[in-house]
């Protein structure tokens, strides 16, 4: 098959290559998925630069996320899922076959069904960024009735956490920078967009919530005193990136709002919490309530130009077609 692989970390232009490599089988408890369209993610990115690395058995294949077809299981697996739409998360974790290619091999909870109604583009959006979005919400607890304040509203992570919070009955507040930020979050659903460059922008959060509950935060170093600004008693600041220089926090203003502070990075959260999100974010497919961002796509043979398009922050998702 053909696989975009890198067998050292570093610049994309430098490392990354297509080459025919064997086509995987799958083991017990595995599924062989013909991938349609791999995602591309800042981790993927993070981990080939080698900011984040891990192992490299003999050659990788990067990307995390992506969907296709079942069309090969492995022993202990239903030979019924042969045929089955699914999208693909976490597939280059703890082994080399990434969805940068023409079929991966996962776990079978890791190609989940992919409903008729729901575009391959939109399947290979999901995984890390919808997940990270329903870890962020639901870590602690039910959202149903609360205040959800989402940093960085147009990204993949604040859009789907827009979406996933608005369903989970959720008045939604986001953040972003510009115009045409602002218009992707107001289109996913968000109640109240703030320029988080305006002045006012504290005074405008609270003039819809004095307090709010949840803040998914990607900026904690950069955002921190807006949060603090809006939040209170019993309100979790949950943040899932790492860019930018590490905050200093401010002990006595997070204990005077009594704030909960909660970090997470996907790669550690627990399996039962990853196979509940993965159902619910199913289940939201399923009645229509998840949407894409603008997509750029890019051939296999482009994967470098892809990975620094997402290195250079591209708005919406970018896509690899394997198709």
């Amino acid at each position: 098959m053909r696989a975009a692989i890198y067998d050292r970390n570093g610049p994309a232009s430098e490392v990354l290559r297509i080459e025919e490599v064997r086509r995987p089988e799958p083991g017990p408890g595995e599924v062989r998925v013909r991938v349609h369209v791999s995602g591309i993610n800042p981790t993927d990115w993070k981990i080939r630069a080698g900011a984040t690395p891990g192992p490299i058995d003999g050659f990788q294949i990067p990307n995390q996320d992506g969907a296709g077809v079942i069309d090969a299981v492995g022993e202990s697996v239903d030979p019924g899922l042969v045929g089955q739409r699914v999208w693909v998360w976490l597939a280059a974790t703890g082994q080399r076959w990434g969805t940068a290619a023409e079929w991966t091999v996962v776990p079978a909870e890791r190609a989940v069904r992919l409903p008729d109604g729901a575009a391959m583009d939109l399947g290979a959006s999901l995984g890390v960024p919808a997940m990270t979005a329903h870890r962020c919400l639901f870590a602690d607890g039910p959202v149903d009735g609360k205040t959800v304040l989402v940093a960085g509203g147009a990204g993949a992570v604040g859009h789907f956490a827009i979406e996933l919070a608005n369903r989970a009955g959720a008045r939604v507040i986001t953040t972003v920078s510009n115009k045409e930020k602002a218009e992707l979050a107001a289109r996913a659903g968000a109640d109240l967009v703030v320029n988080y460059t305006d002045a006012d922008a504290v005074d405008q959060v609270r003039a819809f919530a004095p307090r709010v509950d949840r803040i998914v935060e990607v900026a904690l170093g950069a955002n921190l005193q807006l949060d603090l600004a809006v939040a209170g008693p019993e309100t979790v600041i949950v943040t899932y990136a790492a860019d930018g220089p590490d905050p200093v926090l401010p002990i006595r203003a997070c204990m005077g709002a009594n704030v909960t502070l909660r970090f997470i990075l996907l790669y550690g959260v627990p399996g039962s919490a990853m196979r509940q999100a993965a159902a619910d974010i199913t289940d939201a497919l399923d009645e229509g309530a998840l949407t894409g961002l603008p997509v750029h796509h890019f051939p296999l043979d482009d994967i470098a130009t892809a990975h620094e398009a997402v290195e250079g922050r591209a708005v919406g998702k970018v896509l690899i077609d394997l198709t």
